[in-house]
């Protein structure tokens, strides 16, 4: 439990207070939100929300499919307006937000892109350079001159988080900033987020993201008195406090049950309200009443979808045998040589960046593509099925009802006949959305429709691509309950850590360069990568320096290796001067001139060390000539 918290006890419920939270309610005020309402049309989102966000503040904000999250960050972009409510700002505050969808002009390239976002900086242009320069070392581009339209999505997704970031903001709005990254992407991602120069809010399902980047939790969610809960601390911190409190709840309202039984039972002997005392007893039971139909709706609104893979228990140790399989693409290899035995009670995760051959090799254990070399063994009567990540198999003109039971209004599930609305509401679906078209349901809705589907038929094999995409938090604990108890085995292609490290018992990785290999987890595979991708820069850097080496300085170089001395000495000058600065007790005792002394102090260092590097390469060259 946390550490050092006190509280008291308030109608059965403990609430509590952490250390954290006093010391982070003395940093500086960014945003202040106070009873934050939003509704569309009649259906309302949240009411009352109030909420403040400080300097130094790693926010991660979560809640159930459609609680409002995106609404909500919208709100503080000033991008909609609220129903009801307040909301304050610092001063000159910079906020910037990132959507799911990004607004990128695919005829621009990645330095236009980030140009574009600084042309309202008023900046110098040697700084708008300086930028662009580090923040595309940063997300690894190799060529800033490359067309956004020949980036995949990931490439995409780093582009529009650096394009948000490189305009330095006081608060950065992030809503799933890890859609469509692989998990390469999503450590690089976090690596920026652990110590940034700005405060952030952050939507995500991501669990282990949450644990490793924020620093503050608030859900989004009916169960919870007030529409939400706050806990200072990490993602398992909060973890443990919902735990506490949704337990407090429940016993809360076997209390107020049997309180209510014996106030019912008073009230129906008719007593006078004549007395003072008998009339306040009386306005307590009916007050009694609604508060634990209001608690007793809650608690029921915490209700999970009903995941429940159905296996044909079938005995056979092989259940796909592949033997030295390869696969190529256009002029692609994807790889080769690859062998591989799919077992009952086994799982396979399939890791590698979008488009090295993770959904092919899908694809070629379903049987519905060939690969061009090796064989792959299918056992008699294999029942597979497969969970399409494009979701293809979804017709969206369709009816919900007519997606959920296609041959009527019944499904026939574990040899028992289940009438379409009840299937639907072991899915979350309200009858009145039945008749709705697929084209007008949420992606994590869609998601939800197919995993229906997986469940009526009997599979020896479970092949799921990419099954988390747009699942809440909730969602995604009961699916790794279901696949952990699924009898037959599953290949699954996921960028979810914590579900690879729960459910995989082993890895194939792909290395994008016609490579593919059995690894003990993820852990092994990125470390693999890591090694390869250093090895890789020091054999790019040999042969720069060859090539360095074989010529002779230009005249404009000539004249910046005449003048970087110079610079060099300016900015060490700078340096020194950042370092007084952050020394001084009036910056010490102030935080928001601490956290800008040492931004400054860091960007100095950055260009002392670029203007080292500089000169170095220009005298390497100038000593061979």
């Amino acid at each position: 439990m946390f550490q050092g918290y006190t509280g008291k006890w308030t109608h059965g419920l403990f609430y509590t207070i952490s250390q954290n939270q006093a010391s982070m309610n003395q940093s500086p005020l960014l945003l202040d939100c106070q009873s934050i309402s939003k509704a569309f049309g009649a259906t309302p989102l949240f009411s009352g929300i109030s909420l403040t966000i400080s300097v130094g503040e790693r926010l991660g904000f979560i809640g159930p499919n459609g609680s409002g999250k995106s609404t909500f960050l919208r709100i503080l972009a000033g991008q909609i307006q609220t129903d009801s409510g307040e909301i304050s700002t610092k001063k000159n505050i910079k906020v910037e937000y990132l959507p799911q969808q990004d607004h990128l002009n695919s005829e621009n390239t990645i330095e236009q892109v980030l140009a574009d976002q600084l042309k309202t900086e008023n900046l110098e242009e040697k700084e708008i350079y300086s930028r662009i320069r580090r923040w595309t070392a940063r997300a690894k581009f190799k060529d800033g001159s490359q067309l956004v339209e020949s980036l995949s999505g990931g490439w995409r997704k780093r582009l529009s988080i650096v394009s948000s970031m490189i305009t330095e903001p006081d608060l950065l709005l992030l809503d799933e900033p890890t859609n469509h990254l692989d998990i390469e992407g999503i450590c690089w991602l976090e690596d920026l987020l652990k110590e940034p120069d700005f405060s952030f809010v952050l939507v995500t399902h991501d669990r282990y993201f949450l644990e490793n980047v924020t620093n503050r939790m608030v859900e989004l969610n009916r169960r919870f008195s007030k529409g939400f809960l706050k806990v200072e601390g990490s993602y398992s911190d909060y973890l443990i406090h919902r735990e506490a409190l949704l337990d407090n709840q429940l016993q809360l309202e076997t209390v107020l049950a049997n309180k209510l039984r014996r106030e019912t039972e008073w009230l129906s002997r008719g007593p006078k309200a004549r007395a003072t005392k008998a009339r306040f007893r009386i306005e307590e039971a009916y007050k009694l009443r609604d508060d634990h139909s209001s608690l007793r709706s809650r608690n029921l609104s915490g209700q999970s979808v009903g995941f429940n893979f159905e296996g044909t228990n079938r005995r056979t140790k092989k259940l796909i045998e592949a033997v030295e399989i390869s696969k190529e693409i256009g002029k692609q290899q994807l790889f080769k040589k690859l062998s591989l035995i799919l077992s009952p009670k086994s799982c396979l995760g399939l890791l590698g960046r979008n488009g090295t051959g993770k959904s092919t090799l899908i694809s070629i254990l379903a049987g519905s593509v060939q690969p061009d070399e090796g064989t792959v063994k299918h056992a008699d009567g294999l029942k597979i099925t497969v969970f399409d990540q494009k979701r293809e198999q979804l017709n969206q003109q369709q009816s919900l009802r007519e997606a959920l039971a296609p041959t009527g209004d019944s499904v026939v599930y574990g040899d028992r006949s289940i009438h379409v609305i009840s299937w639907a509401k072991r899915f979350l679906f309200e009858p009145e959305k039945l008749e709705l078209p697929v084209s007008q349901l949420s992606g994590g809705e869609q998601s939800r429709i197919l995993i229906a589907r997986l469940m009526l038929q009997p599979a020896d094999i479970l092949l799921l691509d990419e099954p988390t995409n747009d699942l809440d938090i909730p969602s995604l604990e009961v699916l790794e309950n279901s696949i952990a108890e699924f009898p037959g085995a599953v290949v699954l292609v996921t960028h979810d850590r914590f579900l690879l490290d729960r459910l995989a018992t082993g890895i194939i990785g792909f290395d994008g360069q016609g490579n593919a290999g059995h690894f003990a987890d993820y852990y092994q595979w990125l470390s693999v990568l890591k090694t390869q991708a250093v090895q890789a820069k020091d054999e790019k850097q040999k042969v720069y320096k060859q090539k360095e080496k074989s010529r002779k300085l230009t005249y404009k170089e000539q004249l910046e290796l005449e003048k970087i001395e110079g610079e060099i000495l300016k900015a060490e000058q700078e340096l020194g001067s950042c370092q007084k600065r952050i020394e001084t007790p009036t910056v010490i005792a102030d935080p928001e001139k601490l956290q800008e002394c040492c931004s400054a102090l860091q960007k100095a260092q950055e260009t002392v060390e670029e203007l080292y590097e500089r000169w170095e390469t220009l005298e390497a060259i100038k000593s061979q000539q």
